[in-house]
């Protein structure tokens, strides 16, 4: 019995010491930095925004499909018969949640690169504008972070003006999806929608459009700026009909963020991008980005870099209601030579060359 006893002993007293060793290893083991932490904060905001932009609406669907075949198919069909009545809302104006703009996870999205907003003039609330989104990107990060969060103070700096962004149609077509997008105040890039926000909505509205879309991503790449804004004048011509001026604005650093490879026009790869994009609406882009793990790794994820975006001065249009194509080149000339105006003054104060020239197709 004493020999059992003497053995139990022992072995609590090794074990003691074990637990006691292990809590030393533990506590020398050096604790996260708020740097840190903050790191891995902005990294996980970006990672959520990256995937719910590339798999939520495909991922919403399917889920629903599947859930058709199962005992809960009544969420499918309930949902459905959501869709059909509430078809025409994101034509209207959608379903803006004041509290998404306000979500803290924006802060660190926003720091993570970091974005940043300049304003060089005065927005009037008695107005409504269309603000030309330039470039593309991949992403069109500086379009969303800006103008749909409000992490970078847009509504600070522009009182009384509403931003909206518009974006394809078909994303208003998936499921849930539609949802996170209306609920950040997108729209659809349609005629419609835009005309519903300048005329139906009183004043005090701003369009953000990016309009290069997804033709554009398909040269985006770091150290080149290649705009394809020649031939479109369509945004012009909306402002006409509804009186509203022209604001453009520039990201500096959106073509930094990720790495794209870029086939040359002509190429049978090009082609198949682009025949892609004319019948789905976007280009499908071979790029790469970081990983999750470090930043030597690959990914999806963009490279931490900065973003400025630059609002510009407004152009003032009138209102006409069947412009002439005159009158809309001359105010698409007008847009152009403020935009190159913008682009100069301000490309050597946000990492460019003063060689650096804006091309544009």
């Amino acid at each position: 019995m004493k020999t059992i006893i003497a053995a139990c002993s022992q072995n609590l007293s090794g074990s003691r010491a074990s637990i006691q060793k292990a809590l030393r290893t533990l506590l020398a083991v050096p604790w996260p930095s708020q740097r840190d932490i903050c790191s891995w904060l902005q990294l996980l905001s970006v990672l959520q925004w990256v995937l719910s932009f590339l798999l939520m609406g495909t991922v919403s669907l399917l889920l629903l499909i599947y859930l058709l075949f199962t005992s809960f198919w009544p969420i499918s069909v309930l949902y459905l018969a959501w869709i059909i009545f509430d078809w025409d809302t994101p034509e209207k104006g959608g379903r803006r949640l004041p509290c998404l703009r306000r979500w803290s996870v924006w802060k660190h999205f926003r720091d993570y690169f970091p974005v940043k907003l300049m304003k060089t003039h005065d927005l009037s609330p008695s107005h409504n504008y269309i603000i030309g989104s330039h470039p593309h990107g991949i992403l069109c990060v500086g379009a969303f972070c800006n103008f749909i969060t409000g992490s970078t103070g847009f509504s600070e700096m522009f009182p009384g003006i509403q931003p909206f962004l518009a974006t394809l149609a078909g994303n208003f077509r998936l499921p849930i999806f539609r949802e996170y997008l209306m609920s950040g105040g997108l729209c659809p890039v349609t005629r419609r929608a835009i005309g519903y926000l300048l005329s139906q909505n009183g004043t005090g509205n701003a369009v953000a459009i990016v309009i290069g879309g997804a033709a554009e991503s398909l040269s985006c790449r770091p150290g080149v700026t290649t705009l394809i804004l020649k031939n479109r004048k369509g945004f012009v011509r909306m402002a006409l009909r509804h009186g509203a001026h022209l604001v453009p604005s520039f990201s500096f650093g959106e073509n930094d963020l990720f790495r794209q490879v870029v086939f040359e026009e002509g190429s049978w790869m090009r082609s198949i991008q682009q025949r892609f994009q004319k019948m789905i609406g976007f280009a499908p882009c071979v790029f790469y980005g970081r990983g999750l793990t470090s930043v030597q790794s690959r990914g999806f994820l963009p490279y931490a870099r900065p973003i400025t975006t630059v609002v510009g001065k407004p152009v003032a249009v009138p209102k006409v209601e069947n412009p002439s194509r005159e009158m809309v080149d001359k105010y698409h000339e007008l847009y152009i030579r403020s935009l190159l105006k913008l682009f100069n003054d301000n490309k050597t104060k946000y990492g460019m060359l003063e060689t650096d020239e804006l091309h544009i197709l």
